[in-house]
């Protein structure tokens, strides 16, 4: 089948964390896509699509160079943003047999990250929330280079000058923005806390620029030269490439403002995510336990599940600590003598997103996988 998806058996590819590796078995007739074309198409540029079009509206309602309104941060942050992160359980914490295959490891990555999260705020809790936004700043970079390792796996593509130019190529499009925004502190918007990134010297980014330009150029006239003249296509990874670079780029360097930021950053991480979980949690459905079964029957139980753990969680960081949307999510408490202990727990989803997701989804850690439907 054209949308099959199998695990890699054979691939020169280097280890790819977060995303899967995947492999087109025998028996399957090639394809350049990972799900299907539709799917990837809404997945990867829809998603890009969505963010651009988010900051025409934000420049129409004039809040482009402002904070993200109410409006801006329930869809992009509350339903997409922490949403996602609460995905990874339909990999591992609602799935009985996934759960039994490694429980040493679903179990000690929270349990530990928990008390490590405790011993960094009770040091100091900026420290704590630069440490935070260093791994996500890891996990997000990571996921966009997983991508393009996983559509060059897809088409087997094994030449070494390519994966050379095409990590070279996703690295730059991530880092340079965000070496950009280390070099240009304060900026009006922040990953997590403000103040949660170290500046750097300016130097660092004017040496890095025309290397920036230049990687992007020659990543571009291969894939036209291979398109045009080899007839070697693969679009899905030019996608990745070409809306990684526009968004990163627009959200964190053309634009300094957090709605700006907001909106680029995490719709195209988020939804490939939620699609890539969905895609798996549906292949898997038919062997698994009853209440797994109805909450994959559709897209619509799937997101109402994570969007209902999104609320809760956000409703306890805003009625412990951040107390912005009273309209929302309710009245305030008191927790400030507790916060040391609070703030790590609330954090721990993510904490545990970010370190399973470098084992959930690689072939050497999961020999059985596959999302075949």
């Amino acid at each position: 089948m054209e949308n099959s998806i199998l695990p890699i058996t054979q691939s020169s590819e280097p280890s790819i964390s977060p995303s899967p590796r995947l492999h087109i078995s025998a028996s399957s007739p090639p394809t350049r896509w990972l799900f299907s074309p539709r799917v990837d198409l809404l997945a990867f540029l829809g998603s890009a699509i969505v963010s651009l079009v988010a900051l025409w509206i934000g420049a129409r309602a004039g809040v482009l160079y402002d904070q993200s309104p109410d409006w801006a941060w329930v869809p992009f942050v509350l339903l997409i943003d922490v949403a996602h992160v609460y995905a990874t359980a339909f990999r591992v914490y609602f799935d009985p047999t996934e759960l039994k295959r490694k429980p040493w490891l679903y179990i000690l990555v929270p349990t530990i990250g928990y008390a490590i999260g405790v011993a960094l705020y009770s040091e100091s809790d900026m420290f704590f929330w630069r440490t935070l936004a260093y791994l996500a700043v890891f996990h997000f970079v990571r996921q966009q280079y997983g991508w393009v390792a996983l559509y060059r796996a897809r088409l087997g593509e094994r030449d070494r000058l390519g994966r050379w130019l095409d990590t070279i190529t996703i690295y730059l499009a991530t880092i340079y923005p965000l070496l950009y925004w280390h070099a240009h502190l304060p900026r009006q918007f922040w990953w997590f806390l403000k103040n949660d990134f170290a500046a750097l010297p300016a130097l660092i980014v004017n040496i890095l620029q025309p290397v920036y330009w230049t990687v992007l150029g020659l990543y571009a006239l291969r894939s036209l030269y291979r398109w045009l003249v080899k007839g070697e296509v693969n679009p899905g990874k030019d996608i990745v490439v070409a809306t990684t670079a526009v968004c990163w780029y627009v959200g964190i360097v053309a634009f300094n403002s957090d709605y700006a930021f907001t909106v680029t950053n995490v719709v195209i991480h988020g939804v490939p995510y939620l699609v890539l979980v969905y895609w798996y949690a549906r292949a898997q459905r038919e062997a698994s336990p009853r209440v797994y079964q109805i909450l994959t029957r559709g897209p619509v139980p799937f997101l109402l599940t994570l969007w209902l753990l999104a609320y809760v969680e956000e409703m306890f960081w805003d009625r412990g600590l951040w107390h912005e949307r009273g309209w929302l999510f309710g009245g305030g408490w008191q927790l400030e003598s507790l916060k040391m202990w609070f703030v790590p727990l609330l954090a721990l989803p993510q904490l545990t997103h970010y370190v399973l997701d470098g084992f959930i989804w690689r072939r050497k850690n999961n020999p059985a996988f596959t999302l075949i439907q």
